[in-house]
């Protein structure tokens, strides 16, 4: 069950198709997690505890924390307020919508909702 505030996933970033398939690949065989395709460029599991992600589409270099909200556009409001900054404005995609932005020390998350 997701919960609010609550990290729900990390993302792994790849550069390719190819290497999400080999980073999936990977995983699979090494501790077992099953994944669902979302097309050629995103595959996620829940079988790693905290849920994962192998993401080509979005040009991240580092790991990815996404955190759930119940509220996408409060807690976005929090965010600017207490300091953040937005990089990618809220977008939506299959299964809901989320946002970018760093903390004042640079830091890159990611919020989500339904």
């Amino acid at each position: 069950m997701v919960k609010h505030n609550q990290i729900d996933l990390i993302e792994f970033p790849v550069k390719s198709a190819e290497q999400l398939n080999s980073t999936k690949n990977f995983f699979t065989n090494v501790f077992d997690w099953k994944y669902t395709e979302w097309g050629e460029t995103y595959s996620d599991t829940t079988d790693s505890g905290t849920s994962n992600g192998i993401n080509s589409d979005q040009g991240q270099s580092m790991p990815l924390t996404v955190i759930y909200s119940e509220d996408l556009e409060s807690t976005k409001e929090k965010v600017v307020q207490n300091g953040g900054t937005i990089i990618l404005d809220t977008y939506t995609f299959p299964g809901g919508r989320r946002f970018h932005f760093t903390e004042p020390n640079g830091n890159e998350l990611a919020v989500w909702s339904e």
